[in-house]
């Protein structure tokens, strides 16, 4: 793998861009089906339990919103996966007996499941019992979460890999514990804190939906009631990311803590660090975080963030200049600095090398299991000896900082509105009054989606430049592939995912725009 250190460096720029791209369309379309699948399986919930043709008329015409964005995502998540083999080609080599995995299980289980029991839950009315229908569009909804469960279990182990041993023989890792993979706290943190924020932006999307009804007089029992549940969806959904947040703050700083500096642009660490309210960081250029105690025009919670990462207000937080030079833990392990790594890193690259040559030309050379010994202790340190700089190894601040400012910012102003346009619409008559509120929801249906994006960008862009942490840099993990055609193809799908995208916009403010319900009243 050493002729992967002199790789086009453009090359990687286009791989992670395509991927990137791929990935924020697709997930455009992935939290509104998570968080439509709970409201309309409510909905039908209390059309089941109240027989009332109302309810029925509500439920199939969210199920119809959600059929149209269900569709779309699948789309966009299957390009997505033929690119790990497409662009990201050693990366599939070298650890795909273990990511392959997962992804087998959630398109062998969770996809067949969902697929099949969406089939019933828009072709099955009058067709099936009412039970069996709503067993159905419950169904729909769980196989969609099982779905983004292991697939998240991926994504999480790509974090902080578990459950695997490398092979000299195979140069590749292989898994030891299915268990360890599929239960990883990096996993179960993910799932949930990504499931319930999309709930969030379900609820959202239907709180908009019906209050662009009540700004054109239209449908207001449909969205009085739809606001209802949507607004406790969210209150309870935005209690709970915080809850959530605040594990996966804790997981991150334990095992991944560059990211965790990189969010909070925190040069130099110690004991009860503030939590970063705001700072004057310069969003166009990485900062030079070797001269700098912290960031400019720094305004702190006191000790905030040491409660966030530790659950202790005098807990210890590395900055970044701390786990660049080596810094010792609380529990008395002492964490190497960059350099130190780099070092064990190109000694397990230089011992594999010998190790495979000399199995080569004699199996049984009784200095095999002497490199095999000193391959599994510098293993752990294996990525970094595809490092060069230590500045490769400080993923971009300004972006990780301002992005994770959005997501908390952006999730706290909807905890606020969810508060607010639940009052009204549970004590008062919504449809009578709050032509601002109406207004408001709209506006709030973009930050949701903003919101949730940055989220994502922090947990990919926070790991840089690990394609898996410390095992695997994305200079390794690349296909061999011509830029130039990874870059065509990254304007290919630009123009044909921005066309979908257009095109479910389309179709979805035309369903609504065109609803005429039969039943007007829920009472």
């Amino acid at each position: 793998m050493n002729h992967l250190l002199a790789i086009d460096p453009t090359l990687i720029d286009w791989s992670r861009a395509q991927f990137a791209l791929t990935a924020i369309y697709h997930w455009l379309f992935v939290p509104l089906t998570l968080g439509l699948a709970v409201i309309m399986g409510i909905i039908e919930t209390i059309y089941y339990r109240t027989g009332k043709p109302f309810w029925l008329e509500a439920s199939k015409f969210w199920q119809r919103l959600f059929g149209v964005n269900f569709a779309m995502g699948v789309a966009t998540g299957i390009i997505l996966e033929f690119e790990f083999g497409t662009n990201w080609s050693n990366y599939s080599w070298f650890v795909g007996d273990i990511f392959g995995a997962p992804l087998a299980v959630e398109g062998i289980v969770a996809f067949f499941m969902e697929s099949t029991f969406v089939a019933v839950m828009f072709f099955g009315w009058q067709k099936v019992s009412r039970g069996f229908h709503l067993a159905s569009t419950w169904l729909t909804g769980i196989g969609a979460t099982i779905s983004a469960w292991w697939i998240l279990v991926a994504n999480s182990w790509m974090q902080y890999p578990v459950g695997c041993e490398f092979n000299p023989d195979t140069v590749r890792n292989e898994m030891t514990s299915f268990v360890e993979v599929a239960l990883s706290p990096m996993a179960i943190d993910k799932f949930f804190h990504t499931v319930i924020s999309s709930w969030i932006v379900g609820a959202v999307f239907v709180c908009a939906v019906s209050c662009w009804y009540l700004l054109r007089g239209r449908e207001q029992q449909l969205a009085r009631q739809s606001i209802k549940i949507a607004s406790v969806v969210g209150i309870v959904a935005s209690l709970l990311a915080i809850h959530t947040g605040h594990s996966s703050a804790v997981k991150v700083a334990e095992v991944q803590p560059m990211k965790l500096a990189a969010m909070e642009g925190l040069y130099d660490g110690g004991n009860g660090v503030g939590l970063t309210m705001v700072a004057a960081i310069n969003p166009f250029s990485q900062p030079d975080y070797a001269k700098e105690s912290e960031a400019p025009l720094r305004i702190a919670m006191p000790n905030g963030l040491s409660l966030l990462a530790t659950s202790t207000l005098d807990g210890y937080v590395p900055g970044v200049n701390d786990i660049l030079n080596g810094y010792t833990r609380p529990d008395g392990k002492r964490e190497l600095s960059a350099e130190e790594k780099m070092l064990r890193g190109r000694n397990a690259i230089t011992a594999l090398a010998e190790y495979r040559k000399l199995k080569a030309t004699d199996a049984n050379d009784k200095r095999l299991p002497q490199l095999a010994r000193q391959l599994q202790k510098d293993m752990p340190y294996f990525g970094y000896g595809y490092i060069k700089d230590r500045a490769e190894l400080v993923p971009y601040i300004p972006v990780n900082f301002y992005a994770f400012r959005v997501m908390v910012g952006v999730g706290m102003l909807l905890l606020l509105f969810f508060l607010v346009i639940g009052h009204v619409a549970w004590r008062q008559d919504i449809t009578k009054r709050g032509r601002w509120l109406w207004m408001a929801a709209l506006i709030m249906l973009p930050l949701a989606y903003i919101a949730s994006e940055a989220g994502w960008i922090v947990a990919e862009l926070g790991r840089q430049p690990w394609a898996i942490q410390d095992m695997l840099p994305t200079v390794a993990a690349v296909s061999d592939l011509k830029s130039g055609s990874v870059a065509l193809t990254f304007f290919i799908f630009l123009v044909l995912f921005t066309l979908l995208l257009i095109a479910e916009i389309r179709i979805m403010c035309r369903v609504i725009k065109n609803y005429k319900p039969q039943i007007e009243s829920a009472d």
